[in-house]
């Protein structure tokens, strides 16, 4: 999902690896495989691809991950799928932010 960024170096994804069990849910869910499993616990790979959804801080069972829906602007980044870049819109009227 390299494609879809919105604003590089921004997102509040955080990931406390000594609480991190390595069960792996945050790799299941995360739309956009920003994380991996390593050495048996998960890793951050691909930072700016947090479009902060917030699937994987919900589902991790020791609230290893952290993150504040918003800057990472998922609703921008879904209407680049939906409508395309030229007609995707985020702050007033645009759905986000």
């Amino acid at each position: 999902m390299k494609d879809f960024r919105y604003i590089k170096n921004v997102t509040t994804i955080e990931l406390r690896r000594d609480q991190c069990v390595g069960c792996g849910a945050c790799e299941t869910v995360c739309p956009h495989q920003v994380f991996t499993i390593s050495g048996g616990k998960a890793a951050i790979i691909d930072r700016d691809g947090c479009m902060e959804c917030g699937a994987c801080a919900l589902n991790c069972p020791t609230k290893a991950i952290r993150v504040s829906p918003g800057v990472g602007c998922a609703a921008y980044i879904i209407q680049t799928w939906i409508k395309g870049p030229e007609k995707a819109a985020c702050g007033p009227g645009g759905g986000c932010c």
